[in-house]
């Protein structure tokens, strides 16, 4: 059984966390790939040996990779879902960040949960993915156009709202003056549109969730649509640009760009273990289990 490895950045914090992974899967005899480029900085710091597979994209990501593991926090998490894309290679999250909805498995749980991997004690989260049709890859910086938590409109350089004309399916939804706007996932709605004022939407949701980021006008809520919808939108404001946000990726974009937005044709997996689903996060995170009366 093959794992692949991989860490956004390297922090000299995280290498216990290396060094339980490797004895996990090893005493398993399981394989280990690394991400190029953090292989390279573990080699530096000679925190492991240079004996390990590499990959460096999703392309040369081995075909028989069973699992590929994310060091950090959300946001890699996020990265992580760039390199398995449509291979389906299910994605465990250790977290090295703070709150961590993603990344939810703790360093001292890995002996514990790794092993469970080995004797399929696991369930599979399917996340779902926006897409950006419009404009194409081709004519923004973005390398990768799926977003697993949410594609957000934002003003850039001034203090003036924008103006967002939206529709759903063709049909006008409203004009919405605000700092900006996010299209968020299921996946998504613990990230910024929950900062916003969004719901928290559970993972196996078919839905969207439209939230606005400080509206002018105060009735303007976030709105939950089917997540077969097709959104367009179209963008106007004093300044000659705006910002177009996927997930942590971000371009300025011209005004009067069209913006369009669909669900993806391929999901990620998620690995959940029995005593780290989504609801027990969600308790824990939030300290909802702080009140005495549950």
């Amino acid at each position: 059984m093959k794992f692949a490895i991989y860490a956004q950045v390297y922090k000299p914090s995280n290498n216990a966390i290396v060094k339980s992974l490797i004895e996990a899967i090893q005493n398993k005899d399981g394989e280990i790939s690394f991400e190029q480029s953090y292989y390279n900085e573990l080699i530096k710091e000679k925190i492991i040996e240079p004996v390990f597979e590499t990959f460096t994209n999703h392309i040369d990501l081995a075909d028989d990779t069973k699992f590929f593991v994310s060091i950090g926090g959300d946001g890699t998490m996020l990265r992580a879902a760039n390199f398995v894309k449509s291979k389906n290679v299910p994605i465990v999250g250790i977290n090295a960040g703070r709150l961590g909805f993603l990344a939810n498995v703790q360093q001292e749980a890995i002996s514990e949960l790794i092993p469970l991997l080995f004797e399929n004690k696991y369930t599979l989260s399917r996340r779902t993915l926006l897409k950006l049709d419009s404009p194409e890859p081709s004519q923004t910086p973005f390398e990768i156009n799926f977003a697993l938590n949410e594609i957000t409109i934002s003003r850039k350089n001034t203090t003036s709202m924008i103006t967002i004309e939206t529709y759903i399916n063709e049909e006008f939804l409203a004009t919405y003056w605000a700092d900006g706007i996010i299209i968020s996932t299921p996946t998504g709605s613990t990230g910024y549109s929950l900062s916003c004022g969004g719901p928290i939407i559970t993972p196996d949701s078919n839905c969207l969730v439209i939230t606005p980021i400080a509206p002018h006008n105060l009735t303007t809520r976030p709105l939950i649509i089917n997540d077969r919808s097709r959104i367009k939108m179209k963008i106007a404001g004093r300044e000659p640009q705006f910002l177009l946000s996927i997930d942590s990726e971000t371009a300025a974009l011209n005004n009067e760009t069209e913006i369009e937005i669909s669900l993806a044709h391929h999901t990620v997996n998620m690995v959940e273990f029995p005593d780290v689903t989504f609801l027990r996060t969600l308790r824990n995170k939030l300290l909802w289990g702080e009140d005495k009366r549950n």
